[in-house]
């Protein structure tokens, strides 16, 4: 194994070391403002580094660059492969941190769904168990209710005072034959 091919495999070992800082406590360090907010994400200096290297092992070896001129010819494919991995590493990181995704459901939520009566809830002052559908996800709370509800009947929720029990009433059954 030649030199240049040894010295490609350790550059691309430091961007392999690299990539799993990043992706496992990169957003810990911070490094010299380097990261989401920067101009160049950590990803994409992993990405560069490993291409680097590891491109330019495979090629190193390929050609059996012992001499000045194909390892010049190893670095040059090594760099063309560089920039291109890091351009979509850049991008990838971008498009995966800047993805749109929807509000986190809160207790205002909860108020107006329907859901159906798990534990007795039994009338005054006692909790039961009710389930409703909040952000298409069956989610079980306590419930206090005026009236006693047997398990099976149907609820609405009226009030959320806490984001773990609800106020509920009874609805009339939906008449599913």
């Amino acid at each position: 194994m030649a030199t240049a091919t040894v010295v490609f495999l350790v550059i691309g070992g430091v961007g392999l070391a690299i990539l799993a800082f990043a992706l496992l406590g990169g957003e810990i360090a911070h490094i010299g403002g380097l990261g989401g907010d920067g101009l160049v994400s950590l990803e994409a200096i992993a990405g560069f580094l490993g291409a680097l290297g590891f491109a330019g092992a495979i090629t190193a070896e390929l050609l059996d660059a012992r001499t000045p001129a194909l390892v010049s010819i190893a670095a040059a494919v090594a760099l063309v492969a560089a920039f291109a991995t890091a351009w979509l590493a850049l991008r990838f990181s971008r498009a995966a941190r800047d993805m749109p995704t929807d509000a986190t459901p809160t207790r205002q939520h909860l108020v107006g769904t329907l859901g159906v009566v798990v534990t007795r809830v039994p009338a005054g002052g006692g909790f039961g168990e009710v389930r409703v559908r909040l952000g298409g996800q069956p989610v079980k709370l306590y419930a206090r209710a005026d009236q006693a509800l047997p398990a099976g009947t149907p609820i609405f929720v009226v009030e959320a005072p806490t984001d773990t029990s609800v106020v509920v009433e009874a609805t009339p059954p939906t008449g599913k034959a």
